[in-house]
């Protein structure tokens, strides 16, 4: 399975919260592969805490190999390269989770037949060799986006199970700017349907996720009942306006705290951190939620 994660601005939670995603993924014995595609800012080694390739990797990274066509990309598995002592111990039953970062100082670049048919043969090696790929794209409508979409329409990969997950964060701004990157006049569906994609199916394949979801029923809302009571009017106006949008619940696959950890210092977020009272047991069950619905087809057929 190819798993895009897509945004339509910065500042969504759409990289820390693959990320997040990808390593509950590996935690249920699943192989996962983490691709970051984000090709002018390639952090996810950051995230995932592996210093020397905190901005991209200085020599074959995913920019090289889909411009230029290098073979062989750099491939890190989060567990032994980590500089995070709790992430190097291989947790009884886990998978694999290997990252494939950018390039150091790599940037945009724009399609090409030839870089679409590189993508083509890496999402086929990886997806033989992985159960998931997770493909963290560049926010917005950029080149990644439209290859990969112009590659999963290709005859190699259009029987591969995929999904497109767009992130968005609870606010009138991002909720508007999610409804967009779908269904705007150059939203994913337009983009997907110049490249010969089926509507409804590529429609289907697409879900939305939330992130940074105040809790309305905290005790510092319940301390200061004018703020409650503005906040769920808030809360209200923003269903709506999502229900406006076809970003509501029918299209809703869920939805993630705020989270002190991940706002402060985007990172992985592990069982340690919970037991330790560092960061909520809520967040990581909205991620252990995500990776349940991810995988149930019956999520994803026919909305």
């Amino acid at each position: 399975m190819l798993v895009f994660a897509a945004s339509d601005k910065g500042g969504t939670g759409r990289s820390v919260t693959s990320c997040n995603i990808a390593y509950r993924l590996s935690m249920t014995g699943r192989d996962v592969a983490y691709l970051d595609f984000d090709f002018g800012s390639p952090t996810a080694g950051a995230i995932f805490e592996i210093a020397k390739i905190d901005r991209g990797t200085p020599t074959t990274g995913l920019h090289e190999c889909i411009a230029e066509g290098a073979t062989d990309p750099d491939q890190f598995d989060v567990r032994s390269h980590s500089d995070r002592q709790e992430l190097r111990a291989l947790q009884a039953g886990a998978g694999r989770l290997v990252l494939f970062p950018g390039d150091l100082g790599g940037a945009e670049f724009g399609s090409t037949p030839e870089g679409i048919a590189r993508c083509v043969d890496l999402f086929q090696r990886l997806d033989n060799e992985f159960d998931i790929c997770v493909v963290d794209l560049s926010a917005g409508r950029s080149h990644a986006v439209g290859m990969s979409l112009a590659a999963m329409a290709t005859p190699e990969l259009r029987t591969v199970p995929v999904r497109w997950v767009v992130f968005h964060r609870w606010t009138r701004q991002h909720i508007v700017a999610a409804a967009n990157l779908v269904t705007g006049e150059h939203g994913l569906l337009k983009m997907g349907a110049d490249v010969s994609h089926d509507p409804e199916r590529l429609a289907n394949a697409i879900k939305f996720v939330r992130t940074a979801v105040p809790e309305l029923r905290s005790p510092t809302a319940a301390a200061r009942p004018t703020q409650a009571r503005w906040l769920q009017r808030a809360d209200r106006e923003l269903n709506e306006l999502a229900r406006r949008y076809n970003v509501g619940q029918d299209l809703l696959l869920g939805s993630t705290p705020v989270e002190p950890v991940l706002q402060w210092r985007e990172q992985l977020i592990i069982d340690s951190d919970v037991t330790d009272n560092i960061a909520n047991g809520e967040t990581v069950a909205a991620f252990n939620q995500l990776v349940k619905d991810l995988l149930d087809d019956g999520e994803w057929e026919g909305q």
